[in-house]
């Protein structure tokens, strides 16, 4: 087995910390400008007051007096009380969602498809009053329609300053990648240990040699003395 280490483990590296990097360019937690709070006020004020007023026109319509056939009055009938749901429970979660995330392009567009859709309804609802209601009815839904449509007009151009700000704001997360990326492009020094290598025999250990015996000198012969005379 051969392990090989290099500097392009840094490459994988900066790349799991984008996040992080992220977190750089729009750090989670931070206060919305407060420029962007009040753009989003200045839309969901009138819608919310919108809302109101259409359901309290909703409420004060006479279709049972319109002059057309039943069968028509049980689906204007529908589409109001279609209307009337939107208005009291899905327009307010959607709204509250918005409020506690205002730059959160996920919500912002789900608002936006909400309004179209019911643009497309209550317009329905307005030109049949005008039809067959009274000019009272058809002039208080056309009011009504009219705010929706402006609500969802501003709400689109939020949207579409948004996504350019986060557009942008990926653009330059993927130019600092781009650019950590080449300053790890240099040829890595490798590192290669090969476990298959085969181990040198550890040195022999030298046994001490005893030491050699001291020896004694053999004391020097004495001549004998001549005898006296």
């Amino acid at each position: 087995m051969n392990l090989t280490l290099s500097r392009s483990s840094l490459v994988v590296s900066l790349l799991i910390s984008a996040p992080a990097l992220m977190a750089q360019i729009t750090p989670v937690g931070q206060p919305v400008p407060y420029t962007s709070v009040s753009q989003l006020n200045s839309i969901l004020a009138p819608l919310q007051q919108a809302s109101e007023n259409t359901q309290a026109d909703l409420t004060k319509l006479r279709i049972e007096k319109w002059k057309t056939d039943s069968g028509y009055k049980k689906q204007i009938l529908g589409n109001v009380d279609s209307i009337k749901r939107n208005l009291q429970a899905a327009l307010p979660e959607i709204i509250g969602q918005l409020q506690n995330s205002p730059e959160n392009l996920t919500a912002t567009f789900k608002l936006y498809r909400n309004l179209d859709a019911l643009y497309d309804v209550m317009s329905n609802v307005a030109e049949s009053a005008g039809a067959f209601g009274s000019k009272d009815e058809f002039q208080a839904l056309s009011n009504d329609v009219n705010a929706i449509e402006r609500s969802r007009r501003s709400l689109g151009e939020r949207l579409e300053t948004l996504s350019a700000t986060k557009e942008s704001e990926l653009a330059q997360l993927r130019t600092q990648l781009k650019s950590l990326q080449a300053a790890t492009a240099a040829p890595p020094k490798k590192i290669v240990v090969d476990d298959n290598e085969p181990k040198k025999p550890p040195p022999k250990k030298k046994v001490p040699r005893p030491p050699k015996p001291a020896i004694t000198p053999a004391p020097a012969s004495v001549p004998p003395e001549p005898p006296k005379q």
